[in-house]
């Protein structure tokens, strides 16, 4: 079974890419929903426009460089990944009767947040997001704005108490981070973790101070 993974407006792109790219890694299959309002993020932090009937030249583009903009050692199978337009909403995610591992929204934006919140469903990606809620299954929201007004606070709180796990988009800098990638992928391995995905994004504290130091050292050798 796939996990979904919806990709909202807000600003993070790279997080999309790590979590997609430590998915396509660990053997797992994926279904891609990407907002139309992400694909103009996309298109500003990346340069790439993400197209319908090109999906798949432009997520292997996507996929294919780094936080930085520089071009990665990663090539992904998107034989694993099927794509669905967030404009579909008889696509397969739409249903509880369609076997999924659960969602990861990554980044979510606090559009996105109200719309999960409230049930309004007004695309694929809150529709999936609804479903894997009320079928209880895993949904892992990371939210990426600040600072949160009141409003987007109760909202949090509200998918929190409907079961979600809320995943701030906030690195920590203990596990010897020595380039934005680090960061980036502390995020996505903190997302991933949220859901039980295996990986080996990021250095987990171990209980021994300066061990983060220990490795940026071990890295500049």
């Amino acid at each position: 079974m796939p996990w979904i993974v919806g990709v909202s407006g807000a600003s993070g792109t790279p997080y999309a890419a790590a979590v997609l790219r430590a998915l396509l890694d660990a053997g797992e299959d994926v279904d891609l929903v990407v907002s139309r309002a992400s694909r103009l993020t996309l298109l500003d932090e990346t340069g790439i426009s993400f197209r319908d009937a090109h999906w798949r030249d432009d997520l292997g583009a996507w996929l294919a460089r780094g936080a930085d903009g520089k071009p990665d050692s990663f090539a992904p199978d998107l034989g694993r990944v099927r794509y669905w337009n967030a404009g579909d909403l008889a696509a397969g995610p739409s249903s509880g009767s369609y076997p999924v591992k659960g969602m990861l929204i990554v980044p979510a934006s606090t559009a996105c947040v109200a719309g999960v919140a409230l049930g309004l469903s007004k695309d694929l990606l809150q529709r999936a997001a609804s479903v894997t809620l009320k079928e209880r299954r895993p949904l892992v929201v990371a939210v990426r704005e600040t600072p949160l007004n009141g409003q987007t606070l109760r909202q949090l709180v509200a998918l929190d108490e409907a079961g979600a796990s809320v995943v701030p988009a906030s690195p920590a800098f203990y596990a010897g981070a020595t380039h934005i990638q680090d960061l980036v992928d502390f995020v996505a391995g903190r997302v991933l973790d949220a859901a039980g995905v295996e990986h080996g994004l990021y250095r987990r504290w171990k209980g021994e101070l300066g061990g983060g130091q220990d490795e940026q050292g071990v890295r500049d050798q």
